[in-house]
C-alpha cells in the first residue's frame, strides 16, 4: 500500500466504485447541501434524509455491502473499507446516509440473519430500500463499556413480551421508525453470581409505552442522537429477534468487523483534514512566505503524514486478513486504538497549523478536530482496546 492522500486502487471493481462514488458526493451531493444550506449544525429531519436514501439506493450505493439477494454487491470487508473511507474524506455532511449509516442497511448490522420472514417483509427489506430507518438500542447511561450493566428489563406477557428502560445515545434516533433494541430478561442476574440473559427486540418507535425524546448533543454539535425511553411497551412475540437469551450475541455478534470498519471512515475524515491543512499552509504567507516553507511546519506534516500513513496500512493488512477467512480480534482491537490515537494526534497539528482559524467555530478543521476527539471514546474506549489487546496476549502460547 503506497501513500496518498487520494488513494489509487489496483483491484479495477473498487477504483470503480471509488471513482462513482467520489463523482456523486463531490457533485450531486455537495450540490444538493448547498442548494439546502445543510451544515454539520444543522437540525436534519427525515425529509432532509429521505431523498438521500432514495437516490443512493438508485445509485447501487445504499447498502452496497449486502449479498445479491438483498439488491447489495456483496462487498468484500475492503471494498467496503475503501467507500467507507470516501465518505469520510468528501467533507459532506449528509455522506453518512450513502452507504446506509444512518439508520439505514450498514447501522442494521448483522441482524439479517436472525430476522424471520415475517421480520425481513416487515421490518428489513423496507429498510434495506429507504422506505424505513432503524436505530440500535444498547447503551444507557451507567452502561456503556459494560453494556452488561444494562438496567432494561423484559418481562414476558402472554403472547409478548413488556420493556422497560432508558436507553440514550441510539444515533438516527431522530429518523427512525423502529429500534433494535437489546434487554435483560426479568428474573436473571439478579442473584450475586447468577449471570444474566439477555434479549434483542424489533421495537416500533410508535408503540403504546415507548417515547423517542431528543438525545444528548455530542461535542461533535450532530443533532442525530435519542433517547428511547419504554415504559411497560408491549412487544409481540415476533419480534423477538433470534431465540431468547441470545441478544448480547446478536448484538456484539460482528463486533471485531465493526471495530475495523469503523476506522475507514476516520482515517477518511483524517485524510480530509490533513489535505485542508497542507492547503492552508501553502497559501498562508508568513514573513512574506508560504507557512509551509518553515521547517518546523515541514516536520509537523512529516509526522502527520506518517502516523496517518501506518494507521491506514495496519488498517487494510488486517481487513484483507479477514477477507481471507482469518480471525483477527488481536488487530482489530489495535487498528481501533492506534487509528483513535493517531487520527487524535494528527487533528490536533492540524489546529495548530490552522492557528486562531483553527479554533474558530464554522472553519471545518474545527469541526473535524471535535468530530475525530469522539472516536476515542465511541465504539469502545482507547482503554478497553488496551485491555483487549492485553489479555489476547496474556493467553496466547
Amino acid at each position: 500500500m503506497t501513500f496518498s492522500l487520494r488513494p489509487t486502487y489496483a483491484d479495477t471493481r473498487t477504483a470503480e466504485l471509488v471513482d462513482r462514488l467520489r463523482d456523486y458526493l463531490d457533485g450531486e451531493l455537495a450540490d444538493h447541501e448547498r442548494e439546502h444550506g445543510i451544515t454539520p449544525a444543522t437540525r436534519l429531519t427525515r425529509t432532509d434524509l429521505e431523498p438521500v436514501w432514495r437516490r443512493s439506493r438508485e445509485l447501487g450505493f445504499y447498502g452496497i455491502h449486502l449479498p445479491e439477494e438483498y439488491g447489495g454487491q456483496n462487498l468484500s470487508h475492503s471494498q467496503l473499507a475503501a467507500l467507507k473511507e470516501e465518505v469520510g474524506a468528501s467533507g459532506r455532511v449528509l455522506a453518512h446516509s450513502v452507504l446506509g449509516d444512518m439508520g439505514g442497511p450498514l447501522r442494521a448490522g448483522d441482524i439479517l440473519r436472525h430476522a424471520t420472514a415475517h421480520q425481513l417483509d416487515t421490518y428489513l427489506l423496507p429498510l434495506i430500500r429507504g422506505e424505513r430507518a432503524c436505530c440500535f438500542s444498547l447503551t444507557e447511561a451507567d452502561a456503556g463499556s459494560d453494556v452488561r450493566s444494562m438496567r432494561t428489563v423484559a418481562v414476558r406477557d402472554g403472547d409478548g413480551y413488556r420493556l422497560t428502560g432508558h436507553k440514550v445515545f441510539s444515533s438516527a434516533g431522530p429518523f427512525a421508525d423502529f429500534a433494535i433494541v437489546v434487554a435483560r430478561m426479568a428474573g436473571t442476574g439478579e442473584q450475586e453470581g447468577e449471570k444474566p440473559e439477555f434479549s434483542a427486540f424489533l421495537v416500533d418507535l410508535d408503540s403504546p409505552g415507548c417515547r423517542v425524546e431528543e438525545g444528548a448533543t455530542p461535542m461533535s454539535g450532530e443533532h442525530i442522537e435519542s433517547d428511547i425511553v419504554l415504559e411497560d411497551c408491549h412487544v409481540p412475540a415476533a419480534n423477538l429477534l433470534g431465540e431468547e437469551g441470545n441478544g448480547m450475541r446478536i448484538a456484539l455478534g460482528r463486533v471485531t468487523t465493526n471495530r475495523l470498519l469503523h476506522c475507514p471512515t476516520v482515517l477518511g475524515a483524517t485524510r480530509r483534514a490533513l489535505q485542508l491543512t497542507l492547503d492552508r499552509a501553502r497559501t498562508r504567507q508568513v514573513s512574506g512566505k508560504p507557512l509551509l516553507m518553515l521547517q518546523a511546519i515541514q516536520h509537523k506534516f512529516a509526522d502527520m503524514a506518517t502516523d496517518f500513513y501506518a494507521a491506514r496500512s495496519m488498517t487494510y493488512a488486517a481487513l484483507a486478513a479477514l477477507d481471507e477467512g482469518r480471525e483477527v480480534p488481536a488487530e482489530a482491537f489495535m487498528c481501533k486504538l492506534f487509528v483513535a490515537e493517531s487520527a487524535f494526534r494528527i487533528l490536533d497539528e492540524a489546529v495548530q497549523i490552522h492557528g486562531k482559524e483553527g479554533l474558530t467555530q464554522g472553519n471545518e478543521i474545527e469541526y473535524l478536530f471535535r468530530k475525530i476527539r469522539m472516536f476515542r471514546v465511541l465504539t469502545g474506549t482507547s482503554e478497553i482496546q488496551r485491555n483487549g489487546i492485553a489479555k489476547l496476549l496474556a493467553f496466547q502460547h
